[in-house]
């Protein structure tokens, strides 16, 4: 099979990216509107992107009527936004929190979650996420104003809170007390539980 982007309506490439560019990472992310009303979402297009200063991407992509997002509005609005990690035991909820709400309407309360202050960000952070990035944002890139064109938020960690559970003997983070888990195409899910070493060369 072979596919001509031009040719293709933006809708079948999207879906057709989510399937191919697996697995991804997501970004669970709080965020404060202009009244101090609390937002969560989750974003699969994200990763990290250096460490000195330390940078996490995530693209919240505009809606199929061409709207922003809640997150992008927040975010652009307060300049500050907060990554939890995404876990097993809060799959449910993860999904969840995609649902599309009204304006102003919290996702926190819609997943019964809680929230605990930031130590440098007004955004708050998920008590029951044990990793918790604190973030300033640095630069949104917009690339297009079509329905989902990608908006790239640039932000810069400032501060991480992580869990005692997750950590092993050596205060290092356990991948495998983690659990974190990640988006495929459609509506599958994977989990990071399945692990094997390779040292490098």
């Amino acid at each position: 099979m072979i596919i001509d982007v031009s040719q293709t309506s933006a809708l079948d490439v999207y879906r057709l990216l989510i399937s191919i560019v697996t697995p991804r990472p997501i970004a669970w992310v709080t965020s404060l509107d202009a009244e101090g009303r609390v937002n969560l979402a989750p974003f699969s297009f994200f990763n990290v992107f250096g460490a000195d200063p330390p940078v996490v991407v995530f693209a919240p992509n505009r809606k199929r009527d061409g709207s922003k997002k809640d997150t992008l509005n927040n975010v652009e609005t307060t300049r500050e936004f907060v990554v939890n990690a995404a876990v097993a035991d809060l799959a449910a909820e993860v999904n969840l929190s995609s649902k599309e709400l009204p304006p102003g309407e919290s996702e926190v309360d819609l997943t019964r979650l809680s929230v605990l202050p930031s130590k440098l960000v007004k955004a708050p952070r998920l008590a029951e996420s044990p990793i918790n990035l604190e973030c300033r944002l640095r630069q949104v890139i917009r690339i297009g104003e079509n329905p989902l064109s990608a908006n790239l938020v640039i932000g810069e960690i400032v501060m991480i809170h992580l869990a005692d559970r997750i950590l092993d003997e050596q205060g290092k983070i356990d991948p495998r007390k983690v659990r974190t888990i990640a988006r495929l195409g459609g509506e599958y899910y994977c989990h990071t539980s399945d692990l094997f070493e390779m040292k490098r060369p």
